[in-house]
């Protein structure tokens, strides 16, 4: 039986948002892989990790409006709102368990928005 992801996802945004790096920390495994497919950047292990997040500028704040869990337990997606100022930046996040419950992978997209394509007006309503 692996321990709660889910609950540790929780945790890690909390803290995310509050700056609480120690806490960010406890829900990382050692051995932690972030991937950023849209800028093919990587970093490993958990003090590369901690110290991207710890110097990331601005005064950015994070709204989680969705989790997602599969019944393992080993797989949680999370669709985030990120402000920064007055930008708003929507992002989707997969994360992989260990055993006990600590992130060993994340994979974030990070969507530029984009203008609604002709010819489908009639069809989708615009929010």
């Amino acid at each position: 039986m692996t321990a709660d992801l889910r609950a540790t996802v929780e945790t890690y945004w909390t803290a995310a948002e509050t700056r609480d790096w120690d806490t960010f920390a406890m829900t990382l495994a050692e051995e932690v892989l972030y991937d950023l497919p849209q800028t093919r950047e990587r970093i490993r292990g958990k003090e590369r990790y901690l110290r991207f997040n710890r110097e990331y500028p601005g005064d950015w704040h994070v709204r989680v409006e969705r989790i997602v869990a599969d019944r393992a337990g080993e797989q949680v997606a999370v669709r985030t709102l990120f402000t920064a100022g007055l930008e708003e930046m929507h992002a989707i996040h997969f994360f992989t368990g260990d055993d006990q419950g600590r992130i060993v992978e994340i994979t974030d997209f990070w969507p530029e928005p984009y203008e609604l394509p002709a010819g489908r007006e009639h069809l989708a309503e615009r929010y």
